[in-house]
């Protein structure tokens, strides 16, 4: 193995701040670029990770003494047509660049995650869901076609009709495959730069599940905020958003709600406090008994009058990315970070199990500081996470005393899960282990998986740490 120039090799973490590992960073801005690492990869004997803006929150974008192919430089948009909503652009575009291009046309991206800070090119490698994944499924089936560049240095054009084994393969293949080049999109067409919003609290996860039923058929986006913390016949109890597009002619000035400017997050609290500061207010809170009193805090405000309000107008970006609320708000867990534990289960048995991880968390005096619920639905990606049924994601601290105990926790989890046929998401893990991987993927996708790894990459140079700690 050929000793790299030293000023490229850099630290790099998990957005979570809880793994980490040092690689060779590389971040071209061309085609030919990539082409140049990977024959650097090559002569040096280096594997390759691919990483976008790094917002897995585990080691899906690490690689230990790898080369790290960061594309966030590639970040051109290369076609638009505001007629028909078809987008063409380089893998590095985030979510934010996306959304503020094409809005004050009239279109929304029909997916998006949290945050809008991930590159297109990263939540295409790990097919990520949004709060309307029941309705519009992963971001994978908007993806008309995509260029991908194969280890070999070619580039193959993959749609759903032609090259459909890569197609289904590199989307949610989670880097495993090659790096696209380009990506041609089918946006969604909104009438208005708001939404009409919906809120709900709930008593118990009883009745979040209730409320998921009755609600589902007449939303476009639904998502529950759940209180892990609670327990006896507050288990699970949880703030529902529900919200709808505007239809054709409801919005009298969408030219206006339709601007950038009126999307944007405010950067204060009424207009005074700056929000770069919040997290440092939280710190002190970020342990078993202040997130308690926040969490009593959250409920108590969202029933009175004046905050509870039963329907309201919101717009896109303040709907959709609320993990961007509070900048660096991931400070306040403290120098060891977080994990987020995501798992999907089947709906005949999600309640009984989101209950069963619920009450193990409080047991092992770890409870979820943060909780957030979803309803899914399957689709046919090789890597698929979902299900007919449901998510919960469990946001941990983590500490130098509770790791270990923290891990273990996610194992005994894990168990509960395969044993009720349920899946687990690339982009948020940091704990499951190699035969979790087997069992909820099963032999046949494996199978399939060994395959296209020796067509598209025979000599294995693409691998994270991830992969390594799973498959290879």
């Amino acid at each position: 193995m050929s000793v790299l120039p030293i000023d490229h090799l850099e630290k790099i973490e998990g957005w979570g701040g809880a793994v980490s590992s040092f690689g060779y960073v590389y971040r071209p801005a061309t085609v030919e670029g990539l082409r140049e690492v990977f024959e650097l990869a090559r002569r040096s004997n280096r594997n390759i990770t691919f990483r976008g803006s790094g917002r897995s929150y585990g080691d899906a974008a690490l690689g230990a003494e790898n080369i790290v192919l960061d594309t966030s430089r590639m970040n051109r948009i290369l076609s638009w047509d505001p007629n028909s909503g078809i987008i063409t652009m380089e893998p590095g575009v985030t979510i934010e660049q996306l959304w503020q291009y094409i809005i004050e046309d009239g279109w929304w991206p029909p997916v998006v995650s949290g945050t809008m800070y991930p590159t297109v090119g990263g939540c295409l490698g790990m097919n990520i869901h949004g709060k309307n994944n029941f309705k519009a499924g992963p971001i994978g089936e908007h993806v008309l076609s995509f260029d991908i560049m194969l280890p070999s240095g070619e580039i193959k054009t993959a749609t759903p009709d032609s090259e459909s084994e890569l197609f289904y393969s590199a989307i949610s293949g989670f880097g495993m495959f090659g790096v696209f080049t380009s990506i041609t999109m089918q946006m969604k067409k909104v009438y208005s730069g708001l939404l009409h919003v919906k809120a709900w609290t709930t008593k118990n996860l009883h009745e979040l599940f209730e409320i998921y039923q009755q609600h589902i058929p007449g939303s476009d986006y639904l998502v529950g905020w759940v209180d892990c913390i609670s327990s006896d016949e507050k288990l699970g109890r949880s703030i529902v958003h529900q919200a709808n597009y505007f239809k054709p002619g409801e919005d009298q000035n969408p030219a206006q709600s339709l601007r950038v400017s009126n999307q944007s997050l405010p950067n204060t609290i009424l207009g005074i406090f700056p929000k770069s500061f919040v997290w440092m207010l939280l710190r002190p809170f970020t342990n078993n008994a202040g997130m308690k009193f926040i969490n009593w805090l959250r409920v108590f405000v969202s029933r009175l009058p004046v905050v509870g309000k039963p329907v309201y107008e919101q717009s896109h970006a303040e709907f959709a990315f609320l993990l961007d609320y509070v900048p660096g708000w991931k400070k306040s867990y403290g120098q060891g970070g977080l994990i987020q534990y995501q798992s999907f289960i089947p709906k005949e048995s999600a309640e009984k199990v989101f209950r069963k991880q619920i009450e193990m968390c409080q047991e092992a005096g770890l409870p979820p500081y943060l909780g957030v619920f979803k309803q899914h639905k399957p689709d046919k990606f090789l890597f698929t996470h979902s299900v007919d049924g449901f998510s919960l994601a469990l946001d941990f601290k983590v500490t130098e005393k509770n790791r270990e105990k923290l891990w273990s926790l996610c194992a005994k989890m894990n168990d509960v899960v395969l044993a009720n046929g349920g899946r687990f998401y690339f982009a948020k893990d940091a704990t499951l282990r190699p035969q979790d991987f087997k069992a909820f993927l099963g032999e046949e996708t494996l199978k399939k998986f060994a395959e296209l790894k020796k067509r598209y990459d025979p000599e294995n140079i693409l691998q994270t740490d991830l992969s390594r700690r799973l498959v290879l």
